[in-house]
């Protein structure tokens, strides 16, 4: 088997942190398992992709910065009959956080969230009268890596308003409440492969900030939640995720005691593999086997 490996350009800037190094352990663990794996650009104009039996994406970082071409780059290998892991139409709903409303209209239990179309006006205070909160979180409904993401109160959303607006009137917003349990019991990321889950981490943020990645200083705490929050998780992928290779649900604990949905990641997450050691690295390559393997007995 042949597979491309999808990344980006923009890795570069990343090249001293675990996300690249993710990237290369997993491409040497499938190579000493004897997959050939080519590690490639998706900007890249230069690669025949039809030459691939899959292409499977792990680090196109860049993709929000460039949604129109990260779409036409769907399209061409929906044309040239490549197949890319995760589907493509998975892909191309995932891009957008919109898929969210959907997915809470489905009965999947979201963190509250007001959207703001393009052009929105942006009015702190209504905002977060409707949220009931005192401080809220404004980002774009297309992002990541907390890109133009900010946590304001009610003076610093004012002060800041400008802003603001300046970037709604650009691009789709989403507005949250700030959820004091980030710096309690954090964020949990819940690691699927296949379907079936793999592993779990709590990420939470460093002192004084809010994003709990860890390339800004958050820290991650391999960790297995209460089987309530593994029962949504399992239930949002079983629904959401149908033949992926991999899928990433992050959320908090909810006042009541349940579980909120903060996102599904299905393009580029980072999957905490070396929290778990070899062991996901084995789980990620026969969930890729399971995955490619019935496909030729379809065929």
């Amino acid at each position: 088997m042949h597979i491309a490996l999808v990344s980006c350009d923009a890795l570069a800037q990343y090249a001293a942190t675990n996300v690249a190094a993710e990237d290369q352990q997993l491409a040497d663990y499938l190579r000493a398992r004897g997959v050939q794996v080519s590690y490639v650009s998706w900007t890249d104009a230069s690669v025949r992709w039809e030459a691939f039996d899959v292409a499977v994406l792990k680090s196109p970082w860049d993709y929000f910065d460039r949604p129109t071409e990260f779409h036409s780059w769907l399209n061409e290998l929906d044309a040239r009959g490549v197949r890319l892991l995760n589907p493509t139409n998975i892909v191309r709903h995932n891009a957008d956080k919109l898929y969210l409303r959907a997915m809470e209209q489905a009965g999947v239990p979201i963190v509250p969230t007001h959207w703001l179309p393009r052009g929105s006006r942006v009015e702190p205070a209504a905002l977060l009268a409707e949220l009931g909160t005192e401080r809220l979180v404004l980002k774009p409904s297309v992002s990541g890596g907390a890109k133009d993401t900010f946590a304001l109160g009610l003076a610093e959303a004012n002060a800041a308003v400008e802003q603001l607006q300046a970037l709604v009137d650009e691009a789709d917003f989403m507005a949250q409440p700030f959820l004091p349990q980030i710096h309690t019991t954090g964020e949990w990321s819940l690691v699927f492969f296949g379907g079936q889950l793999s592993h779990c981490v709590r990420k939470t943020p460093k002192s004084g900030d809010f994003r709990v990645q860890h390339f800004h200083g958050g820290a991650i705490h391999p960790e297995t939640p209460a089987a309530a929050i593994l029962a949504v998780a399992q239930d949002i992928v079983e629904r959401f995720a149908e033949d992926c290779l991999y899928a990433r649900v992050d959320g908090v604990e909810a006042p009541d005691g349940g579980f909120w949905l903060m996102e599904l990641e299905m393009i580029e997450p980072f999957l905490y593999m070396d929290s778990e050691g070899e062991a996901a690295y084995q789980r990620y390559y026969e969930a890729l086997l399971r995955l490619t393997q019935a496909t030729k007995v379809e065929l």
